[in-house]
């Protein structure tokens, strides 16, 4: 993105965030009402914040949630309940974190056996896998996100923002932009909280943005 984006386009690209573990009814209720001021592409919450109160979002922005979060060391049947749950709920996008100790084996197999039945368990939602990449090798990224592209997931994610190594880079999002090919989106997460950040996530491949700082970076628009 060599030019600024218009506000609105930008704000489409969004998921505005709140996945802290002590956000109360009213931080959750706040977030719907930015979300619905900025007409982002949708909120993503913790899944025990769902359902939303009824009519606290605009019908056109999505609820997202969380799935195996943030570990990803889950047993698989348990995140397919746990998304099954929060389609249940009124989500129609769930951020499920892949199992990070099956990709440091290099088990892809079972990597992609994990993804596979959550997409089974709720093959209408907006499936988007976290690889947690700060914490990967370029060979790993590569193969987490062949693993996911083939499981049916709709993006492949760089974080959950929770991780020691760090959230979201610029090489990141632009190895896994060249490895999905457009086959499937790719969201860029943790860390985002600039104009300039988003900017630059968006020009390495990012289809779409994971912030808290969704007012900050609009502001920048301003």
């Amino acid at each position: 993105m060599s030019r600024d984006p218009s506000r609105g386009a930008l704000a489409a690209m969004i998921d505005h965030t709140e996945l802290r573990p002590d956000a109360t009814p009213e931080a959750i209720a706040a977030l719907c009402a930015q979300a619905n001021e900025f007409n982002v592409a949708s909120v993503c919450v913790s899944p025990s914040r769902l359902p939303l109160p009824p009519m606290a979002l605009r019908e056109d922005i999505a609820t997202g949630t969380v799935c195996g979060f943030p570990s990803g060391a889950h047993a698989r049947e348990v995140k397919a309940a746990e998304a099954t749950i929060a389609a249940e709920s009124g989500a129609t996008e769930i951020d499920m974190v892949v199992d990070l100790g099956q990709v440091k084996a290099g088990r892809w197999d079972e990597v992609e056996a994990d993804i596979a039945l959550l997409r089974r368990a709720v093959p209408y939602v907006v499936l988007k896998v976290i690889i947690e990449s700060a914490a990967l090798t370029n060979d790993q990224i590569v193969q987490s996100c062949k693993a996911a592209t083939s499981a049916g997931a709709d993006f492949v994610k760089t974080s959950t923002g929770f991780h020691p190594a760090g959230g979201a880079t610029l090489p990141a999002v632009s190895l896994m932009a060249r490895t999905v090919d457009g086959q499937v989106g790719v969201k860029a997460s943790g860390g985002i909280r600039t104009l300039q950040d988003a900017k630059a996530m968006i020009e390495c491949g990012a289809t779409r943005l994971g912030t808290s700082s969704t007012a900050t970076i609009l502001a920048g628009l301003d």
